[in-house]
């Protein structure tokens, strides 16, 4: 590409759509990206103010200058290591798309799971047609929101089978707060997601939420060292690492949501295959939670950890 080393071709060939994707592929691929056409057509979509589908009805094009100098940039960007949502700024999440930065985790599918065990335990709150007397209303956290992909989520999805119920998002970090916030809004649930800094669930009154919902920190100091660079070089480290065992935060999780929800209530929480057995442990030998047990994810490594407070 202009201004890039290492290609073959002829500078006098245009640099079309098809022939940019290719270049970049090869070039990403040697960079070390696990997905190098989905990242080159991403980028390229995202600099020509297009839906990637758009691309292949104009491979033969010739984008303009101002154009390539930002798939430039990106492609750069993209062959440092930084994540392809950092540098578009948005990722998808359950279909919704969500403004994500640095201050946050960048929201992936296995965290969908934990979207979908939530609104199958709600949908026996939804209202029911012609009931004279509106529901009560149903209080749901989500602890380390980081984006608020799971809050909001659960808010928007919850509307479609008519659930009333009120979202507290909670964070530690500030900056994560804000991208949050900016997801609320943009997403329109002001009205059923607010927002608040915090440690864990330390600022809830006890017995007071029927759901705790959470993607907590669970990465070891050592596993850190061993995801790929775009994640440790890039992703917040405060959300990804629970501490030497990666159990750190969930063992302070588990007896703080025993204490805050009310009788019948869910906790929810994503965790590692590494600290499922360990976990699902520590929920069996409280004995104020009356089920615990674990969900596989699509690629049946064990995912979510799921228990119910005793009445």
């Amino acid at each position: 590409m202009s201004g890039t080393s290492g290609t073959s071709t002829t500078q006098s060939e245009p640099w079309t759509i098809l022939r940019l994707l290719q270049w970049t592929t090869e070039h990403l691929k040697k960079s070390g990206s696990p997905s190098p056409r989905l990242d080159a057509e991403v980028l390229l979509a995202e600099a020509r103010g297009c839906q990637r589908i758009d691309l292949y009805a104009a491979f033969n094009e010739e984008p303009p200058e101002s154009v390539k100098a930002i798939f430039r940039d990106s492609i750069k960007r993209r062959a440092a290591g930084e994540p392809v949502a950092y540098i578009v700024g948005k990722k998808e999440f359950f279909s919704l798309p969500f403004h994500v930065t640095s201050a946050c985790l960048i929201p992936r599918g296995e965290t969908e799971h934990v979207v979908i065990e939530c609104l199958d335990r709600l949908k026996k709150y939804q209202r029911v047609e012609g009931a004279v007397a509106e529901p009560s209303v149903v209080r749901v956290v989500d602890v380390c929101t980081g984006s608020g992909c799971i809050a909001i989520t659960i808010a928007k999805e919850s509307r479609k089978f008519g659930a009333n119920i009120a979202v507290t998002a909670i964070d530690l970090s500030p900056d994560a707060l804000a991208i949050a916030a900016e997801n609320v809004r943009r997403l329109e649930v002001s009205e059923i997601v607010s927002l608040a800094e915090g440690d864990l669930l330390a600022s809830l009154p006890d017995q007071s939420v029927d759901f705790i919902v959470s993607n907590p920190p669970y990465v070891s100091e050592a596993e850190l060292l061993q995801l790929e660079r775009g994640v440790r070089d890039y992703e917040p480290k405060m959300a990804l690492v629970s501490g030497p065992t990666g159990l750190e935060i969930v063992e302070r999780l588990i007896p703080q949501s025993a204490d805050k929800l009310l009788p019948g209530g869910w906790l929810i929480f994503e965790l590692s295959p590494m600290i499922a057995v360990r976990s699902l442990e520590l929920l069996q030998k409280d004995t104020r939670w009356k089920y615990s047990g674990l969900v596989n994810d699509l690629a049946g490594k064990k995912r979510v950890a799921i228990a119910q407070r005793a009445s």
